[in-house]
């Protein structure tokens, strides 16, 4: 018996919401950034009310019950032991990869990726002065639908590149949908360690994993992975909580973390607020059973997705969905570009998709991504628009 409801309704609109409120189209159904419309788990609610309701909002500590919340909800889910002292803070994942990458690269060095990938990633790395490297993943067939591999060869000659100093790491991967094994992310860490690369993880999906499929933590496959790695994470993806502004980095060598800690200091992004920890503790407290639920909601909205695809759009593909919310779908049927195809999408049929462009020119091109993190009959008239839009010129 579910005891949380994810099909009700939230108005966004109107709230100064980035997905809702981004566009002027009145009646647009967004499915684009990754975030979700259902409301959070309501134990978080009732602390923010409770704080709200003191009345003051100056400076935050951040206390040794954020630290434990942490480290007792990864060895409970997740089976990794964190120490206390391996733990630093600051306000997003992705500042916190900037951060990472200022303290471990220097200006120049060359930071790999495996693209199709997050658009932050590419942006992070030139930021820090850095060249991105991709190794582009490989598609393949399971069970027959589509997903994506290693190209291991590629992998380990971008890797051997002197140039090549880190390896950004999205596990999950967003957007291709994988949940790395345990034997994927040691035979990663072993080509990095032969080249003498560092990996540094984003693992803020990681609570965000299909039935069948389970999470691993980078730092938790041995001690040379948590030797030459950097964990960067949030429950933020998860809870829907990202507006709070808070995340966690993990790191148990000491002296990447002194360096690390200084690049948070010299961005000034060392200080959060005070709702923000009290939302970390709370939903790493008592949010197992609702992200258990919330997972199972999600798992049926792609499978709705599927199913609608195969019946109403069978010419395009879904890529299989392993991990995060976000569904990775191939348009080249269409015969349109990932740029145009969107934004027909959005001007023809009112609903805001991902142009996979984004995610690496050349690997995303032919792609879109849809973000299935909200409620199913909103979902579904999503989709409907988007047929009636690709079946107009297809």
């Amino acid at each position: 018996m579910s005891k949380y409801d994810f099909d009700q309704v939230v108005v966004r609109r109107g709230t100064h919401c980035v997905k809702w409120d981004e566009t002027e189209i009145a009646d647009v159904i967004p499915l684009w950034v990754a975030d979700m419309d259902f409301c959070v788990l309501p134990e978080i609610t009732e602390a923010l009310r409770h704080r709200v309701e003191h009345g003051v909002f100056g400076y935050a500590l951040v206390t040794d019950s954020y630290y434990e919340s942490i480290i007792n909800w990864f060895r409970r889910r997740h089976n990794w032991n964190i120490q206390r002292d391996w733990i630093l803070y600051t306000t997003g994942v992705v500042p916190a990869v900037s951060a990472t990458l200022k303290a471990l690269t220097m200006p120049g060095e060359r930071v790999l990726v495996m693209s199709p990938v997050y658009n932050c990633f590419f942006s992070s790395i030139r930021n820090n002065g850095c060249e991105v490297v991709e190794s582009a993943l490989r598609t393949t067939m399971v069970d027959g639908q589509p997903t994506y591999q290693v190209d291991w060869a590629d992998f380990e000659a971008k890797c051997s590149d002197e140039k090549t100093t880190v390896f950004l790491l999205c596990n999950p991967h967003n957007p291709a949908g994988r949940v790395w094994t345990a034997d994927e992310l040691s035979r990663m860490n072993d080509i990095c360690l032969r080249h003498n690369v560092w990996v540094v993880s984003d693992e803020i999906h990681c609570e965000l994993v299909m039935p069948g499929f389970s999470f691993v933590p980078f730092a938790s496959v041995s001690e040379t992975c948590a030797n030459n790695c950097v964990v960067c994470g949030s429950p933020s993806k998860s809870f829907n909580t990202a507006g709070l502004q808070m995340a966690h980095i993990i790191c148990s060598n000491p002296e990447w973390r002194r360096r690390i800690d200084r690049a948070i200091n010299i961005n000034e992004i060392c200080d959060v607020n005070p709702f923000a920890p009290l939302a970390v503790e709370t939903a790493y407290n008592k949010g197992e059973q609702w992200i258990n639920e919330l997972n199972e909601y999600l798992w049926g909205n792609y499978k709705e997705l599927c199913n609608f695809f195969q019946r109403e759009l069978p010419n395009l593909k879904v890529y299989r969905l392993e991990g995060t919310y976000l569904a990775w779908i191939d348009i080249r049927a269409t015969n349109l570009s990932s740029d145009e195809l969107t934004r027909r999408l959005l001007h023809e049929g009112h609903v805001w998709v991902n142009s996979g462009t984004i995610y690496g020119s050349a690997t995303g091109e032919g792609f879109i991504r849809i973000n299935l993190a909200t409620q199913r009959n909103r979902l579904m008239e999503g989709l409907h628009r988007m047929a009636k839009v690709i079946q107009s010129f297809t």
